[in-house]
């Protein structure tokens, strides 16, 4: 009897099919990953579904929550989810998309970076069903010998077919030997770990496809591999990116959360559904036709920034947030500003709100002045030889910017 017929697809099969496809770059192959799910569903064993993450910086922002999103959907189907966590290959450093040598890090930098990391990543996944690895397990035992055999496996000229080795030999950019060994290592992780499928961004497509080559070298069957797509930052262009300040940090306090998330295009936001929200598909097709045939985006809008303010915060912050930007939309005040306590009045209003946090320098202060968006005690400020006097002022710079200073 053949394969199809002893593990036909349902269905259920078809449904886990769409969900694995919901928001993704690539999956490869799909007729495969078809078939690993029938047999899955025929025999009731889960599939082990990798994702490798080298632990390089400790914060994670809600664009690395993309694969986590989906690892999360593939975890609530019933299949083993294994957080891989890249402890021996960060030693070596990653040359995914780079055109210099990542300098590698310490033993001591990787491990707290992982435990950071991990503790950010149990907001998405369910850390009764995740199965957490290091991959120095394997890696060190392998040894000299074993690496050796390892990297016989692959030629220099496959290895050279990649973009970033490519584009930087033909600058004469120098590549160092090391620099081979971490495409070999993180694919030699997936026969380690039996992977059936692996996850990663796009830029990661080379070490994906290496993890099937290898699996076949060493007699199992080859892992597909899933692409997810960058997700753009809050100005709907550049990838999410903290260098380029378009992003929302998965620790950052609700009410920021919640208003950052509120500023995105109507057009975007639905990305943002497909690759951020645990909604089904079929509850997201009927939100949009609910808005496409008259419904205000903007509630669509609200119930996705309190699905993922409460995803890293809880419920009631959600509401809590919600509530606090209806004060500021309304002209109200915050509770939670900060305070910050200044000496030296009277003080210029655009030196107060540069100390302040308000404005990053003086003369952006001033620029805000003359646009007419800083207020105080809810006024309008709006000549720029203002000073302010000893005392309390409850400063206001666009919609979100608060701060309560106190003058001496």
């Amino acid at each position: 009897m053949s394969d199809d017929a002893k593990f036909p697809v349902t269905d259920a099969v078809l449904e886990a099919l769409a969900i694995t496809r919901r928001g993704v770059d690539e999956l490869l192959p799909e007729a495969e990953w078809t078939r690993k799910l029938a047999r899955s569903a025929a025999t009731g064993v889960p599939l082990r579904i990798k994702l490798g993450l080298d632990p390089t910086a400790p914060d994670i922002h809600v664009g690395h929550t993309v694969v986590l999103n989906k690892m999360r959907q593939l975890q609530d189907l019933g299949h083993q989810v294994i957080f891989l966590i890249g402890d021996f290959t960060s030693l070596i450093g990653d040359p995914s998309g780079r055109n210099a040598t990542r300098p590698p890090l310490t033993k001591e930098q990787i491990q707290a970076n992982a435990e950071t990391y991990y503790a950010q990543a149990k907001l998405v996944l369910d850390p009764a069903k995740t199965e957490i690895r290091y991959n120095s397990e394997w890696c060190e035992p392998l040894g000299a010998v074993g690496m050796i055999q390892l990297a016989a496996k692959y030629t220099v000229a496959r290895m050279m077919e990649r973009d970033d080795f490519t584009k930087r030999f033909a600058a004469g950019t120098p590549i160092s030997v090391h620099e081979f060994l971490y495409p070999l290592m993180q694919g030699y992780d997936s026969v380690a770990l039996k992977a059936d499928l692996e996850l990663g961004g796009t830029d990661q497509k080379f070490n994906l496809l290496m993890g099937r080559h290898l699996q076949q070298e060493y007699g199992q069957e080859p892992q597909c591999i899933l692409t997810m797509p960058l997700l753009e930052g809050l100005d709907g262009v550049e990838k999410m990116s903290k260098s380029k300040n378009n992003y929302i940090g998965i620790t950052e306090a609700p009410n920021t959360m919640f208003a950052k998330i509120l500023s995105i295009s109507d057009v975007q936001m639905w990305k943002w559904y497909d690759l951020l929200s645990f909604k089904s598909i079929a509850e997201i097709a009927a939100l949009k036709a609910e808005v496409a045939a008259g419904r205000n985006p903007k509630d669509a809008k609200v119930a996705l920034a309190k699905e993922i303010t409460a995803r890293f915060h809880s419920a009631a912050a959600a509401d809590a947030a919600e509530q606090d930007f209806i004060n500021r939309s309304k002209g109200g005040i915050p509770d939670d500003i900060p305070t910050v306590e200044l000496t030296g009045a009277p003080l210029g209003i655009a030196q107060v709100l540069k100390a302040a946090g308000l404005v990053v320098s003086t003369s952006e202060g001033l620029r805000m002045v003359e646009q007419g968006g800083v207020r105080r005690g809810g006024e309008v400020i709006s000549d720029k030889g203002v000073k302010l006097d000893a005392g309390e002022h409850v400063l206001q710079v666009g919609k979100r910017k608060f701060a309560r200073v106190v003058l001496g």
